[in-house]
């Protein structure tokens, strides 16, 4: 069955898992409201009224509707799923998961039907989710050593298609199962893994902890990623994986989205994220320069970020080449504010931007179809740069 438009959050367009009302009497889900007004919109999407209270009360009404149309749609779901397949059935699935007589082979093949199941549509997913899939594959991915199911790191392939099916099934909402991850095993178990597990695997868990940062649900388990030098310290080393543009890409994807929340943004910086993004950028055509750039920023509002990027040898270089930008107007702004923060406190800042080429950089950039916003940085900076 197709998902009810009345199921649907405004924003997303997807089922809501968590809904809220605001003082507009519009419901959208959580996760997708708290990042419209984090990123500065006060109104309402739907009615664009000015919003002058962000109260936002849980629909419960709403809530237990969807609950409800999920169990019927679910039923219904299964029995045209086992008439098609009877290895399909959600109970014969789990079991294939739990069982620590299932053979590797078996294991494989219900790991690939889970995946489908949750690409084919999202009452399929949600069905998945409302029947206990996410917590049991956390716990198969980085439960306790005692656990006689838990894949072991050599499990590779298994591993890859158990962090994809995660991956397909929300995990920005799937905060109370995620708290697993607080524990000091199954911590260690990531960390594990994004150390010694295949390239897909460190790309899949990097996908995770930016998933998890996305979210203010999930904010206090983003806050003990943060705390973890030893996981900061690898998608660092991540972001200096030049011969893989997938692996850096997506590092830079993780340690961005940990640099949300102010908390996690010195251990980032003490861990050489800064470094590290500065390196990443120093390779032309990054797919995620525009967030690693965005990320120095933020960093830059920080004394230790800005000694570090100050300290850094390439990093005047790298951020004067990404000023002028044809394709990402949002990228330049990001350079030319992180060098215009430099250049308060650095003469030499100034007179390695000057000889990097900064001026014909700006000029260009004022004469572009950038924003108003941008080209008063760009005088500003050009400003600044005139005594030299």
């Amino acid at each position: 069955m197709s998902i009810p438009p009345l199921f649907r959050c405004p924003i997303s367009l997807d089922l809501f898992t968590d809904p809220v009302t605001l003082s507009t009497g519009q419901t959208y889900d959580r996760s997708s409201i708290e990042k419209w007004l984090a990123d500065g919109n006060l109104t309402c999407p739907v009615t664009m009224q000015k919003l002058h209270d962000l109260t936002m009360v849980p629909n419960h009404t709403l809530r237990h509707l969807i609950d409800q149309w999920l169990l019927m749609d679910a039923q219904l779901d299964l029995e045209h799923i086992e008439w098609i397949d009877r290895d399909l059935s959600f109970g014969t699935l789990k079991n294939n998961l739990q069982s620590k007589d299932a053979t590797f082979a078996t294991k494989m093949e219900t790991l690939r039907k889970i995946k489908n199941l949750s690409r084919e549509s999202d009452t399929r997913r949600h069905c998945l989710i409302r029947l206990g899939f996410f917590p049991l594959l956390l716990q198969l991915l980085f439960g306790s050593h005692r656990v006689a199911t838990k894949f072991r790191v050599e499990d590779t392939e298994p591993i890859e298609e158990a962090l994809n099916c995660l991956l397909n099934l929300s995990p920005c909402t799937q905060s109370v199962s995620l708290n697993m991850l607080k524990e000091a095993c199954s911590l260690a178990s990531m960390v594990s893994l994004l150390d010694q597990g295949s390239m897909k695997i460190k790309i899949s868990l990097c996908y995770l902890v930016e998933a998890i940062s996305s979210s203010l649900d999930t904010k206090d388990i983003s806050l003990v990623l943060g705390k973890n030098c030893t996981l900061l310290q690898l998608l660092v080393s991540l972001l200096h994986q030049c011969s893989d543009q997938c692996v850096s890409d997506a590092a830079t994807r993780a340690v961005s989205g940990l640099c949300t929340w102010e908390s996690n943004r010195d251990n980032i910086i003490k861990e050489g994220g800064i470094d590290g993004l500065i390196r990443y950028l120093s390779n032309p055509d990054r797919s995620c320069a525009s967030r690693a750039l965005a990320t120095i920023e933020l960093l830059l509002e920080l004394e230790s970020g800005k000694k570090a990027v100050i300290s850094n040898q390439n990093a005047v270089h790298v951020l004067v080449k990404m000023v002028f930008r044809v394709c990402d107007h949002e990228g330049s702004e990001s350079a030319v504010n992180s060098l215009l923060i430099m250049s308060y406190d650095s003469l030499r800042v100034r007179e390695k931007a000057i000889s990097e080429g900064i001026v014909t950089q700006l000029l260009l950039l004022l004469q572009s179809q950038s924003s108003s916003r941008v080209k008063t940085k760009a005088r500003l900076l050009l400003k600044l740069l005139r005594s030299m």
